[in-house]
């Protein structure tokens, strides 16, 4: 019964379904063709790239050493993970350590602006003029030391008597003797100066606290020592009794990397003796009649006033350092427990030799002092074994 659609409007209709069907007849091929395309260019391009990349080598620049070092150099860190061999209680403390150092590198770093320079205004416990930086860097090591947890007896140059850890929670297994900054003397004319550590486990029951008997024994008795110089760069030397390595800080990281092992000249190296002559009126016949054949033999004069500043350098370059007993002072000046036996100890695995030349009566090694008193002194020779000697054979005429 319905009216007939015009025709015109019939084809309207239809051209409703006709022209989706039309249009993905049309175009929808194309789309496929043209993916199709892209992805054959998409791949030769990728195998002409291939082919260029084998075919051609980055040139080298004087920067590649450099990157690679910051990259892939091992971190202080990393060594003493391994170094420590699973003792998680050893690698805690030499991570502190390492921590005190790059704490008091800064604190030195910025003394001129903050003001730090001069003196504090009082002695220390051998007598010597306390400085700003003294007092700073012995709070810093000994905070960080107290607070890592594995040190149960603290010796400093800076304090009268040894710090021991009460609370059995906070204390542990290792007995620490430092100079927190040696040399420092020279701080406020800007020269390098450093911080000596000696470590020792104890030996007296863990349920009781540390006793002063746990570090007065002989240097052969220490687990780890090492020193760091603050100067151009920081540098950190440690030895675990194998070998000698040093670290040097890269201020951009916060870390000390590894730069080499540091091991003596065995022929002497360079001709250096590195002594203050100032003391020559008060030194006995041998270390004189030694001075003189040095000079004699064309040995160049080298003498910083810095212990860390003029072993370092001995140990690299070669030579010897003298800080002998004299009239003034019959033991010597350098304190054994945290300068005499770590020096001793770090100069030895480098493949040095150290003597205390004459002292009590005889000829002896550093390491085998037995100190009476946490501040005890000796005399200290010490340097590659060409130049220990001569000095030793003038004792045994």
């Amino acid at each position: 019964h319905h009216q007939p659609l015009p025709l015109r409007a019939c084809f309207a209709v239809l051209g409703r379904f006709v022209s989706p069907i039309m249009a993905t007849a049309e175009f929808n091929p194309p789309k496929r063709v043209c993916i199709d395309q892209a992805g054959s260019e998409v791949e030769q391009l990728k195998k002409r790239i291939a082919e260029l990349e084998a075919g051609t080598k980055k040139n080298p620049n004087e920067f590649d050493p450099y990157l690679q070092n910051r990259v892939n150099a091992q971190t202080m860190t990393q060594y003493i993970i391994e170094s420590s061999k699973g003792d998680k209680q050893l690698a805690m403390l030499m991570n502190s350590i390492q921590h005190a150092c790059k704490v008091v590198s800064n604190s030195i770093e910025k003394a001129g602006p903050a003001g730090l320079y001069g003196l504090a205004g009082s002695a220390n416990s051998t007598g010597d003029d306390v400085k700003k930086l003294d007092i700073i860097a012995d709070d810093i090591w000994i905070e960080c030391l107290s607070r890592s947890g594995v040190c149960g007896l603290l010796v400093s140059e800076e304090q009268e008597k040894a710090i021991v850890i009460e609370d059995a929670a906070k204390r542990g297994p290792f007995c620490v003797a430092f100079d927190p900054l040696d040399g420092s003397s020279n701080i406020d004319c800007n020269v390098s100066v450093g911080s000596i550590f000696s470590v020792y486990r104890r030996k007296s029951p863990d349920d009781k606290p540390c006793t002063e008997a746990d570090i007065l024994r002989p240097g052969t008795d220490i687990i780890v020592a090492g020193y760091c110089i603050y100067g151009a760069a920081t540098e950190l030397i440690i030895t675990f009794g194998n070998g000698v390595q040093r670290f040097a800080c890269d201020p951009a990281l916060g870390e000390f990397l590894f730069v080499s092992d540091m091991k003596m000249d065995p022929e002497g190296g360079k001709k250096i003796y590195s002594c203050n002559e100032g003391n020559s009126l008060q030194w006995d016949a041998p270390i004189l009649k030694s001075v003189e054949n040095f000079k004699d033999a064309g040995y160049a004069a080298r003498y910083v006033g810095s212990m860390v500043s003029d072993v370092h350098r001995t140990l690299l370059y070669g030579g010897i350092f003298l800080y002998p007993a004299d009239k003034k002072s019959t033991k010597g000046k350098l304190r054994v427990l945290y300068e005499g036996f770590p020096m001793a100890l770090i100069t030895e695995q480098a493949g040095g030799e150290s003597s205390t030349g004459m002292y009590m009566g005889k000829l002896g090694r550093i390491l085998e002092v037995m100190p009476e008193h946490i501040h005890d002194r000796c005399p200290i020779i010490m340097g590659g074994a060409r130049d220990v000697s001569q000095v030793l054979k003038l004792y045994e005429k």
